[in-house]
């Protein structure tokens, strides 16, 4: 099946995500968003992936448009911030076929009615490696918004899940776990193909915590940005 020219992708696979009001099904290269409710504050994060780094080539692309979208809500949750929509950036090597396309945007359809969140607008170039680009917006109660800078001296330190499944799911994708089930190195690759982001948890913690951070880097690595 041939490649998707820009206007054609964003027609006939992007236009249907931006249920945005503000966002008129992206017939302006720009969004408007009203002012959060009264009370409220907007959240923001972006995330980057770039195929060969944070996913493999023959990933399937529901599951790398879920991956990319759940990254930066995980980014939203552990500030105990609520979704409220995206920008999408995607610089292709024009090599990607409608399949691949219509794949990555059901992938997006699929988290968006489970995340309710929808898409608000963003660009697509045909240039290098496939490398993908989202900026999430979310909301949360003023001032009480979770940020690394509230840490203090004595806290406890506690982390949600299992450290390094994601790691360990890479390594079963690429077929370097030997001596496992094949149950669990499903399971594994799982955990790397597709991550939860945990948003009720974060605006829960609002109540208790004085900081918080997405573990992406590695437990040690982030805790370190905590402390310092």
């Amino acid at each position: 099946m041939a490649a998707m020219d820009e206007f054609a992708l964003i027609e006939r696979l992007l236009a249907p995500l931006a249920h945005h009001p503000g966002a008129r099904r992206l017939a302006d290269d720009g969004a408007r968003l009203p002012p959060p409710a009264p009370g409220m504050e907007l959240a923001v994060t972006k995330d980057m992936m770039a195929e060969g780094v944070h996913f493999l080539p023959g990933d399937p692309p529901d599951l790398i448009a879920r991956k990319l979208l759940r990254c930066n809500l995980s980014d939203l949750a552990a500030m105990g911030a609520s979704p409220v929509g995206y920008l999408l950036g995607l610089a292709s090597d024009g090599t990607r076929s409608q399949a691949w396309l219509q794949g990555f945007a059901a992938g997006l359809e699929q988290d968006q009615r489970q995340y309710r969140i929808a898409l608000l607008g963003g660009d697509t170039i045909a240039a290098g490696r496939l490398t993908l680009s989202l900026t999430a917006f979310g909301e949360a109660p003023c001032g009480r918004a979770l940020t690394r800078d509230g840490a203090r001296v004595g806290d406890l330190v506690a982390v949600s899940g299992s450290i390094g499944d994601g790691a360990l799911g890479l390594m079963a994708r690429r077929g370097q776990l030997g001596g496992l089930s094949g149950a669990d190195r499903q399971s594994l690759a799982w955990r790397y193909l597709l991550p939860q982001p945990r948003l009720a948890l974060g605006r829960a913690l609002r109540a208790c915590a004085h900081a918080a951070l997405d573990v992406s880097d590695g437990l040690l690595a982030d805790a370190g940005q905590l402390a310092r």
